[in-house]
């Protein structure tokens, strides 16, 4: 039930932050005017210029785009679920601010897709925090869909494809257009208020007196004329249908006269030349407008600019650019909502919008060849809301739904594979025939004690073992400066006598090292290879472990042959893999009669030192698995005949219960193997 309730919450809370950064992103300069908008409020607007507000609102759609989808894949749980608790703490209390003050009319969350208001938008933000906090709380609880290895992919194509959007939407125009001004919209029909809408409410309040004493008083108690009165006020109860468009009006500035109408009743084309401040105006394509401007008055096309600025700056445009054109006066706020362009260009027929263009993006002469009823450009583009959508699909869901889909099949092969594997090591766990191995506990005493201490040890154990036949073969493996004389006071048949290293050539001039031949002169029968501190710290590779097998074989020594992860390879759940290449790499290029003298100890590393111990489930799993891959390679016989032991923190209290489980076979034995009792505790457990 909690999966259940955390992947709701994390479907819910993606959908939202997708669709609100989605539609920031695709009109970027409408964001940045919201952001003026609080900033206004602060009174802090004249101290942020107008490119860092407008990078802030390309970074804020990009950041909850982005979240959004990371949250709807589970792509780093714990860090996106962390970030969007952090937005919603931020967000919140703003928004109750906002609904409280009402510093602005709304907030803008949802661009001009969706106006809430600033209550509605408080509402929204208290169960939206409370979903992230759910999420937050349980995020391994939601189901991933990409696997880590390839979230990396998912990330940046993200990135590149929201960037790319609010980019293109600068360049060009914003790709969805929500406002009332869009492209197949009647301005004359968008200010129009139906009879049957609500109209907006007031109350008049009369103030009068009569003697002395002053009372309030409304039309329906209103009272006889023995009242003086003295003041009256109006309150407007409610607002009533405002239309979509209530805020357009078009002056002419040479005689002040309002031509809305006029130009909104003219039944042909008019070019609309659109600049809320003339002062930012961009300038670079001053030419062509004045082409268009002559090629509007060749075919009897009314051809105005548009607007907010003062006479100067007018008349600065007119010197700098040659314009001949006439301007008229508009409301800033509402240029900026018409086009999101300064300058942009506006081609109305019959007071509908046919065509919006960027200063990017104007028409030249390739494309005015003709009166404007000859030509595509005169008509509605038929590039349709779905049409776009699609586009979308195909350039970003797609590839992503595919990217899912391939991460998904190749997960599930995995698994297969993985439970193919389980089956082989389910039918060595059920066997359980491993009274023919050899039980083996062997000490590693590593680079500890001098040659008396060595000696000592020795005999102690030799002595005891004698007096207390164990029930397993014994070995202890030594620095090379003791093995000669250790062999001296071992019994054969009670202990056996190993190196913990060998050299990887057979002689020559290589100073400090020691030979397999040399150590198999010692009395040594046995050599340990691949212990992970000389894989780490010697960097021994799987070439040089491959050649010293080799000469180890050779000379008629048996290898104890190490194996095992790191934590971090553990922690991946890549135990298996690791354990399968360093045998692929180092042992099995052997013949089966020469692979039989490999006794494999796994170690794993994160175990050896530490104190930590691999519970005795996790090494019956993995010992299993190396048999499965010993048989798969060696044929069962081969595979049932090799003795593999643990090496990881074993001691005499955890022993019984590793020693029971019938895939282990003993032990590599390190710290425990410098004391006579408690070495021979854990040879104990065999008992």
């Amino acid at each position: 039930m909690r999966k259940v309730v955390v992947n709701i919450a994390r479907v819910v809370l993606a959908v939202v932050l997708i669709l609100s950064g989605f539609v920031k992103a695709v009109d970027p300069l409408g964001t940045q005017y919201k952001i003026a908008d609080y900033l206004g409020a602060l009174h802090l607007a004249q101290y942020i210029p107008d490119a860092m507000m407008l990078g802030a609102s390309v970074l804020l759609s990009a950041f909850e785009f982005m979240l959004g989808t990371l949250l709807l894949l589970a792509i780093r749980r714990r860090t996106v679920s962390l970030l969007t608790l952090l937005l919603f703490l931020v967000m919140t209390p703003l928004t109750l601010w906002l609904a409280l003050a009402n510093p602005v009319s709304d907030c803008g969350c949802f661009g001009d897709a969706l106006v809430l208001t600033n209550w509605q938008t408080f509402w929204k933000n208290v169960v939206l925090l409370a979903l992230a906090l759910i999420v937050w709380r349980y995020p391994l609880q939601m189901v991933r869909f990409v696997s880590q290895s390839n979230q990396w992919i998912v990330i940046n194509y993200t990135a590149i494809f929201i960037l790319v959007v609010s980019g293109w939407s600068l360049y060009d125009l914003p790709y969805f257009d929500f406002r009332p001004y869009h492209i197949g919209a009647n301005i004359r029909q968008g200010m129009e208020i139906p009879d049957d809408a609500e109209q907006p409410q007031f109350e008049t309040t009369f103030i009068l007196e009569k003697d002395g004493q002053r009372q309030e008083f409304t039309t329906d108690n209103y009272p006889d004329s023995t009242w003086t009165f003295i003041d009256s006020k109006t309150v407007q109860l409610s607002e009533g249908y405002v239309p979509p468009i209530h805020d357009f009006s078009i002056t002419r500035v040479s005689d002040g006269e309002d031509i809305t109408d006029s130009l909104l009743n003219v039944p042909g084309y008019v070019f609309l030349l659109v600049s809320p401040q003339l002062r930012f105006a961009d300038d670079s394509q001053l030419d062509l407008i004045n082409q268009i401007y002559e090629y509007a008055e060749d075919n009897g096309y009314p051809f105005y600019g548009l607007t907010a600025s003062g006479d100067k700056d007018i008349e600065h445009w007119q010197e700098r650019t040659g314009a001949e054109y006439p301007f008229c006066q508009t409301d800033e706020t509402t240029l900026k909502t018409v086009i999101r362009s300064n300058p942009g260009l506006l081609l109305l027929k019959n007071g509908t919008v046919i065509r919006k263009w960027s200063h990017n993006r104007l028409p030249d002469e390739y494309a005015l060849t003709a009166p404007l009823e000859k030509l595509e450009t005169g008509q509605i583009p038929e590039d349709s809301v779905p049409g776009k959508i699609l586009v979308i699909l195909l350039w970003y869901v797609l590839p992503l739904a595919l990217l899912v889909l391939g991460d998904r099949w190749w997960a599930w092969s995995r698994w297969i594979k993985r439970k193919e594997e389980s089956n082989i090591i389910f039918q060595h766990l059920t066997k359980r025939n491993n009274n023919m191995r050899k039980k083996i506990v062997a000490g590693n005493w590593k680079m500890n004690l001098n040659l008396q201490e060595g000696i000592a040890l020795a005999k102690e154990l030799n002595d005891a073992l004698k007096a207390d036949k164990p029930n397993c073969d014994v070995v202890i493996c030594t620095p090379f400066i003791h093995l000669a004389s250790v062999a001296n006071v071992l019994e054969g048949s009670v202990i056996g006598l190993g190196a913990e290293n060998c050299a990887d050539k057979e002689k020559g001039a290589f100073t400090g090292e020691v030979s397999a031949e040399m150590v198999k002169s010692t009395g040594a029968q046995y050599v340990i290879l691949g212990h992970s501190e000389r894989r780490e710290y010697y960097k021994e590779t799987p070439e040089i472990l491959k050649e010293k097998v080799l000469l180890a074989l050779k000379n008629g020594l048996k290898v104890i042959f190490c194996i095992g992860e790191t934590l971090a390879e553990r922690e991946a759940n890549k135990q298996n893999e690791v354990v399968k290449a360093e045998l692929e790499g180092s042992v099995f290029n052997l013949s089966e009669a020469d692979f039989k003298n490999i006794i494999i100890a796994y170690e794993p590393i994160w175990a050896i030192g530490t104190g930590k111990t691999a519970t005795a489930e996790q090494a019956e799993e993995i010992h299993a698995y190396i048999r499965s891959i010993v048989a798969e390679k060696y044929g069962e016989a081969v595979a049932d005949d090799t003795s593999i032991l643990y090496g990881g923190s074993c001691k005499a209290s955890n022993a019984p219960e590793l020693f029971a489980k019938p895939d282990i076979d003993g032990g590599l034995i390190g710290g425990a193997s410098l004391k006579c009792s408690d070495f021979k505790g854990i040879i104990d457990a065999w008992k």
